[in-house]
């Protein structure tokens, strides 16, 4: 990682939720002690069991929270995307990270320290309903996820996997082609199956007109089939 030297990134481009909360002495205190850092693609930012030292938002690129498993198969938990906040958390809770987290492409991270963001929040109650809001939605997600990975077989997991990367990154120009292009490892993790079993399921979806490929990139064709299958699991 480095550190940004370029202006082009502000504090308030960067985490315009937060700093829309704060005042003007808040905002110096942050101001002060913020680092914004470049990560080079697949670069690690956080491994499992360290300490949590800051809260980090994305401010360019894309991010995975992911966990390793048995046999050294990794479990994607989510994908972050620009002006999320992430590696929080772990602090609250007061324990080391369950998680890591790496560059999924060349991205640029806020790093605050989050004895600050503790100092502020004690005495800026909106602030605190920002983080208790987050969390709560990050539970949500979270509870919904977890049932939908163990009860869903295969080609719903699959399906859904592809609906939650057009919701998080969008399409491409083209109105059809998704917005971020993942290794079949990747979206075998991000789905809860193996590879052998990514691959072919996507032939499937290739097969029934679903979607075409070419390379890492997924061009949606029938958009409403695809959300019936992640439906009926």
């Amino acid at each position: 990682m480095v550190a940004d030297s370029s202006n082009v990134v502000s504090l308030s481009e960067s985490i315009p939720e937060i700093w829309n909360l704060l005042n003007t002495k808040e905002r110096d205190l942050i101001s002060a002690n913020a680092r914004i850092l470049d990560f080079k693609k697949n670069e690690v930012i956080y491994r499992e069991e360290e300490i949590p030292l800051d809260l980090m938002c994305l401010c360019k690129g894309k991010v995975k929270i992911y966990k390793d498993g048995v046999g050294g198969r990794s479990q994607i938990i989510r994908m972050i995307r620009p002006t999320q906040y992430f590696g929080y958390r772990a602090f609250f809770a007061n324990e080391p990270y369950v998680t890591a987290a790496s560059a999924f492409e060349a991205s640029t991270i806020c790093f605050i320290p989050m004895q600050i963001i503790e100092s502020i929040v004690s005495s800026n109650s909106k602030m605190g309903m920002f983080f208790i809001r987050e969390l709560s939605t990050d539970l949500g997600i979270a509870d919904e996820r977890v049932v939908n990975l163990t009860q869903k077989h295969i080609r719903g997991r699959l399906a859904e996997s592809l609906i939650f990367l057009i919701e998080n990154y969008g399409l491409e120009e083209d109105g059809a082609t998704i917005s971020i292009y993942l290794s079949r490892e990747d979206l075998a993790n991000l789905s809860n199956m193996t590879t052998s079993n990514a691959i072919r399921t996507l032939s499937t979806f290739v097969d029934e007109h679903i979607i075409t490929l070419d390379g890492r990139k997924i061009k949606i064709i029938d958009e409403e089939k695809l959300r019936r299958i992640s439906k009926i699991g």
